[in-house]
Parts: C-alpha cells; structure tokens; sequence
C-alpha cells in the first residue's frame, strides 16, 4: 500500500547549515518530522554547497516518513552573487546597483534551467535578464 502525503512544507535553508532551531524546528515540529534526522540529511546533501540558499520541498506522509528535494538557488540569490551585491535595487529598474555580462546570466541560467519554466537555455536566458532587470542589475552585451 503506498504511503499517504499528509503535508507539503517548503523553506529556504543555507546549504549545509539547517538546526532543529527556527525557522526549521517551528515549521517542521507540528508536522511530527524527526528534527535531528531531517537536519542531518538536508546538511549532507548540501554540504557541497556551502554558503549558499536552497529551496527545499519537503514531503510528510502519514507515517511520519519524509522525503525531501533540493531544487537550485534563487535567481535573484545567484544574480546577487555573480554582481557581488548585497541587494538589488528599491527603485527596481530606474535605479542600476550592478553590471553583469552575458556570460555571467548565460551561467547563471545554466544553473537554473532544471527548476525554471523553459526548455531551452535561451529562454532561460531572457527570464533571468528580466529578475536582473528587475532588480536594478544592467546586463552588458
């Protein structure tokens, strides 16, 4: 007999860093997950990528088993990485924190691809130009 899903929880963790602490302990505790095993093995998936936030969707069933996966970093997480900012803009567009060349956006949709809604590089390409838009990073050709 197949398990039952009770619950879909999703939260963003530094890679390799989760604690029983909030806000882990606070969304997963009503849920009946082992804490200390659910950290334990988001860490040893991610140590590889340390430093870094992960999305994490975390599947609860009615035996109180879970699964997890770990999709890629946020857009806007790597954009501000590859610019070396701390954030983008609060004016949005009108306003240009950084500069990033098409090589950086090309790698950075590369990493993204798996976990964004097209199918070819190219279009992954335009969607993360419009979130650096958005965020008052110019892209350089």
């Amino acid at each position: 007999m197949a398990k039952q899903v009770v619950k879909e929880i999703k939260l963003q963790l530094p890679a390799g860093k989760a604690t029983s602490a909030p806000p882990v302990g606070t969304v997963l505790g009503p849920a009946g997950i082992n804490l200390g095993e659910f950290c334990t093995k988001y860490n040893d998936a991610t140590k590889d990528k340390m430093g870094d936030i992960l999305p994490v969707v975390i599947t609860v069933y009615d035996d109180r088993t879970f699964d997890f996966v770990v999709k890629t970093p946020p857009a806007a997480f790597l954009i501000k990485k590859y610019a070396k900012i701390k954030s983008g803009s609060s004016k949005g567009s009108k306003e240009v924190v950084a500069t990033l060349t098409k090589d950086q956006i090309k790698e950075i949709a590369e990493t993204k691809l798996p976990d964004l809604n097209a199918y070819s590089v190219e279009e992954a390409i335009k969607i993360i130009e419009g979130t650096a838009r958005n965020m008052g990073v110019k892209v350089e050709e």
